[in-house]
């Protein structure tokens, strides 16, 4: 279960908040993230070869939208949810100030 307000970090060392939580895992790849100060289960693992560079301040959100995350520290990751590739969200659009 992935509550929201946890914090998750990656094998590449980027580090997200859940912002909306449910069931399920995070995954890097294969390896399954772990959360904050659980940091030393990574020993020894590499990153994935699909790993992106995950910029501080992005959203990603799982393809049905039922889970999503921020960056909050910047990192390499290939940020997957149950398996699937988590997409990065665009930022809304706010109407002009004229």
């Amino acid at each position: 279960m992935i509550k929201t307000g946890q914090r998750y970090v990656s094998p590449g060392g980027a580090e997200m908040v859940v912002t909306k939580g449910g069931d399920g895992d995070f995954f890097d790849g294969e390896t399954p993230l772990q959360l904050k100060g659980a940091e030393e289960a990574f020993a020894g693992i590499e990153v994935s070869s699909e790993a992106i560079d995950m910029a501080l301040g992005k959203r990603f959100s799982s393809a049905d939208g039922s889970v999503s995350v921020l960056v909050t520290k910047a990192g390499r990751c290939d940020l997957r949810y149950n398996g699937d590739p988590m997409e990065l969200q665009q930022p809304k659009e706010l109407p002009s100030s004229d």
